[in-house]
């Protein structure tokens, strides 16, 4: 049933015009999947540097524990403290079978990250990975490397 041209009884069209919804949710659709990718860096860690690192996954199949440096630690984006981390880590983690990487500020104190660690083993966590940054090459060498 369409409009009616001419005289006659005017009738109202019961279809709905899906058209201009379409192209407003592409629209949404492609503004967040350009944005989604810039969310999972909400995070400011001071993280430390080596020689080899290998890129973080970018899929949701993991979950990265942050510990900042004043010791606060954040399972993705949420904050948690360490006498419910057990718990959350074993529900998000362990029983979901998702990749657990811990994310330490390198002025956290070292017993703080053995803690931390020790708890996600509790937790039934085997394998994790700790991110770390590629170490920044200095144009002249250190006073230590040189050889007489």
């Amino acid at each position: 049933m369409g409009a009616q041209i001419g005289g006659g009884q005017k009738t109202f069209m019961s279809e709905i015009n899906v058209t201009p919804f379409v192209d407003v949710m592409l629209v949404l659709l492609i503004i967040f999947m350009v944005t989604a990718p810039m969310m999972t860096q909400g995070l400011e860690v001071d993280l430390p540097q080596t020689r080899t690192v290998s890129v973080l996954p970018t899929d949701s199949e993991h979950l990265v524990l942050t510990v900042k440096a004043d010791g606060v630690i954040f399972l993705d984006t949420y904050q948690v403290n360490l006498a419910d981390l057990q718990d959350h880590v074993k529900r998000l983690v362990t029983d979901q079978k998702k990749a657990l990487f811990l994310r330490a500020d390198k002025n956290v104190a070292y017993g703080v990250v053995v803690q931390v660690m020790g708890v996600v083993k509790a937790a039934g966590v085997d394998r994790l990975g700790v991110v770390a940054e590629e170490e920044k090459k200095d144009k002249a060498p250190s006073q230590g490397s040189r050889k007489p």
